[in-house]
């Protein structure tokens, strides 16, 4: 994923009530960027750190820059969890994902569930469909495991337990955790954050929900999807 316009570099003053940030410009002056991230950030909002924005193409947008990008340990962050689906959108339509090949046809955002839309789902011709839910994955606290979720999550465990009833239905039901960083070897799920949603993971994968996890290649000029990664439990 490409970003459509040159990113901007600048240092974050503060995060604030979650989808707003105050950046200084290299000019010196402040701006208010869009914060693009319903989660906690953990580790990723200290004063100081180097942001990456990208300038609004609509010009009657109230909020002219969204942050897009931090230098974290040496790291550039995806902090823009809408990114994550354009993404794995990109690697699905050029077909280099092993783990759907046969499949044709991309649909996003279908409805499912309980008063839900899938993120995307594949209709299979002699396969069962699949189902894909996409989950950003910025938190790391050590070593080289990424972690989810970073805040508790009671719309991620209700979706896995949708995904799990699509499994025992017959179908195929993915959690595909998008690593938004390139310095991590391994997933795993912050229990300590939320025990709810790291109770929900554990059940829907004894109900045949497969977890699929991937790195991402980050810098300023695009997102791109890398290696697969293990999950650790």
């Amino acid at each position: 994923m490409d970003f459509p316009a040159p990113l901007i570099q600048g240092r974050l003053i503060r995060r604030y009530k979650r989808f707003l940030s105050d950046i200084e410009m290299p000019d010196g002056s402040e701006i208010v960027a869009h914060c693009a991230n319903p989660g906690s950030m953990l580790g990723l909002a200290t004063p100081g750190s180097v942001a990456w924005l990208s300038p609004a193409t609509n010009p009657k947008r109230k909020l002219k820059f969204s942050w897009e990008l931090v230098e974290s340990d040496g790291a550039l962050v995806g902090i823009n969890t809408g990114r994550a689906n354009a993404v794995v959108a990109e690697a699905l339509e050029a077909g280099s994902l092993e783990a759907f090949q046969g499949y044709g046809a991309v649909r996003r955002e279908v409805p499912y569930g309980s008063n839900s839309r899938i993120d995307f789902l594949l209709p299979g011709d002699e396969a069962p469909d699949c189902f894909i839910e996409v989950k950003s994955v910025t938190l790391k606290r050590g070593g080289g495991l990424a972690e989810f979720p970073d805040s508790v999550t009671a719309r991620g465990a209700k979706h896995l337990m949708e995904l799990a009833k699509i499994a025992q239905e017959g179908q195929r039901a993915v959690m595909l955790f998008l690593v938004q960083r390139g310095d991590c070897d391994a997933v795993s799920v912050a229990e300590d954050i939320d025990p709810v949603y790291a109770a929900a993971l554990r059940q829907a994968l004894a109900k045949g929900v497969e977890v699929l996890c991937y790195s991402c290649n980050v810098s300023p000029e695009a997102v791109r999807l890398d290696a697969a990664l293990p999950l650790r439990l």
